[in-house]
């Protein structure tokens, strides 16, 4: 008759020997396995991104991070352009980009639908749960056979339901003490790091980031108010359109990629609303606008409702201090003047500061702030963040 030790020794031999036995086997203690099971994984607590980087050992462990492109190669990581469903890049922080601190996640099939990113680009920036052998992918750190993904719900940057994110940490790392025009280079600096969209890209940002946060189906248009189906966009009569808050014969950039597709400055908008406030410069007064309750214009200026008085402010002042004419596009700057034409300038600063003081921030700006950062062009309005900025730089 074998004995326990026998047996122990021909289980090793048939190299099983992590298979967990019980206490029924053998008349007393368990055997335990060092590698978890899939179920003793989910159980337990998720390891940070740099954790499971540290932790290359095919063990079943969960991780916890937020998803920051695809790995295309060893140190290649793409956030646009995604060739397939069959991988993930997660990290710590959603604005990481260096990819030794990025694990690569491999997609079976049966993930691939729900997390690819070319499938679904719009999980870029959120924060999930991933479960699987910790064993290198592309040959970096990563994570095989995953047996499952889940986003982790309230920390999803895309949830119009979540409370306003918080000052994003480490972005804006240079600029303290700094004030005037030392302070608006050093912003120029930061926030010209970011993903340039296609116009066509446009559409599918604003149905994100401008989605209503009582109707998932639907946009808000900025000027009206209006609620309206995110399907309702084209070019015809009571659509939606692409706004320009920063008019785009001003300094003629068009809708070329950069200035002319940047979303922290394009917004939906009823078809003839948008027509009728045109090319205006802004400020206070002037008749009704037909469709458009709140708003006023008269020959040279437009007023939009008070709600978003200071989001138009701090959009116009982000244009002038992300486009100052070192980037092959024109020196976008605010001045005190109504009837700027095709100049790269818009008014009137005086007006605009008087907005951004009286409309602080609210949670719709700060999350749509938050989305373009997470999900689209990967930088930030630095006046929705420091509101405080506008009188220290204008």
């Amino acid at each position: 008759m074998r004995t326990r030790s026998t047996i122990k020794r021909s289980l090793a031999t048939l190299g099983v020997l992590a298979l967990a036995t019980t206490p029924a086997a053998f008349g007393q203690g368990a055997y335990a396995s060092p590698h978890p099971t899939v179920a003793q994984a989910a159980a337990a607590a998720p390891l940070t991104v740099a954790q499971a980087i540290g932790t290359q050992t095919s063990a079943v462990q969960p991780v916890r991070g937020y998803i920051v492109g695809q790995p295309t190669a060893t140190t290649t990581v793409v956030r646009s352009g995604f060739p397939n469903d069959y991988a993930i890049a997660l990290a710590d922080s959603p604005s990481e980009t260096s990819t030794a601190k990025m694990l690569y996640v491999q997609l079976p099939s049966a993930l691939r639908a729900a997390w690819g990113l070319k499938s679904h680009p719009g999980n870029l920036g959120k924060q999930v749960d991933a479960t699987g052998a910790l064993s290198a992918y592309f040959s970096h750190p990563g994570m095989k056979d995953a047996s499952s993904i889940a986003a982790t719900g309230s920390t999803d940057p895309g949830d119009p339901g979540d409370p306003p994110p918080s000052d994003p940490g480490s972005y804006y790392d240079g600029t303290g003490g700094l004030s005037g025009a030392a302070l608006k280079a050093k912003l120029h600096e930061i926030i010209s790091k970011q993903t340039v969209l296609s116009y066509d890209g446009v559409w599918d940002a604003l149905k994100d980031t401008d989605q209503d946060p009582n109707n998932s189906n639907n946009v808000i248009e900025v000027y009206s108010g209006t609620s309206t189906p995110k399907s309702n966009n084209g070019g015809g009569v009571d659509n939606w359109n692409r706004e320009h808050v920063w008019a785009k014969s001003h300094g003629d950039f068009g809708t070329t990629p950069g200035p002319g597709t940047d979303v922290h400055h394009l917004r939906p908008e009823d078809v003839s609303v948008n027509a009728d406030r045109g090319n205006l410069d802004f400020d206070n007064g002037g008749g009704a606008v037909d469709q458009c309750p709140g708003c006023a214009s008269d020959s040279d200026s437009w007023q939009p409702r008070d709600a978003v008085k200071g989001d138009v402010a701090r959009m116009i002042f982000y244009m002038a201090v992300r486009y100052d004419g070192t980037d092959a596009f024109a020196d976008l700057e605010v001045n005190d003047k109504v009837n700027n034409g095709t100049a790269p300038n818009i008014g009137k600063v005086s007006v605009l500061k008087q907005w951004s003081q009286e409309d602080p921030p609210d949670a719709f700006e700060q999350r749509r702030n938050e989305v373009i950062f997470t999900t689209w062009q990967h930088n930030r309005n630095p006046f929705i963040d420091h509101p405080e900025w506008v009188a220290s730089i204008f």
